[in-house]
């Protein structure tokens, strides 16, 4: 019994998910970056925020535009960040699981930089229109590889409408 009841489970979360990644759909996101989980050589720990909006061109297609600030525990690439970027999502499967391409231009005190990135995460959906999207990444400096490629996680909270 409790087996058909997690598939039963499961099978509603991906319905109610599946309607949210329809064409036509917008999108917002506030996320905790780093979480002090983050790490590059450059900076050791870092913790950050970011805002994303995004707008579905297509079904399971998302584009999307990114800002960001962080904050850092080493001196040697400045102790704030700013970003901003754009980027798209694809949503593999109707239950929320997606990989994420994006772009962004970091400015510190003594660098700039254009950073490719790679995430994969999920959206977990409180309500109909309320997730909570913990996702893994990967930065990959152009300035610098060993010190400013960037591997960390973020957790977020979006809003589908």
């Amino acid at each position: 019994m409790k087996k058909i009841c997690m598939v039963l489970v499961a099978l509603a979360m991906a319905l109610t998910a599946s309607a949210q990644f329809e064409e036509g759909k917008f999108y917002t996101n506030a996320s905790l970056d780093g979480l002090g989980v983050s790490y590059n050589g450059a900076s050791g720990l870092k913790f950050g925020v970011s805002a994303q909006a995004g707008y579905f061109i297509v079904d399971n297609w998302m584009v999307l535009a990114k800002a960001g600030f962080s904050t850092q525990t080493k001196e040697s690439s400045g102790n704030t960040v700013l970003s901003l970027g754009a980027g798209a999502r694809y949503y593999i499967i109707q239950n929320g699981l997606y990989l994420g391409l994006n772009a962004q231009y970091k400015h510190a005190h003594n660098y700039n930089d254009l950073v490719p990135e790679i995430e994969i995460g999920y959206a977990f959906f409180v309500n109909k229109h309320v997730t909570i999207e913990p996702a893994l990444y990967y930065d990959q400096s152009f300035k610098d590889h060993g010190n400013f490629s960037t591997i960390g996680a973020r957790v977020g909270m979006g809003f589908y409408f």
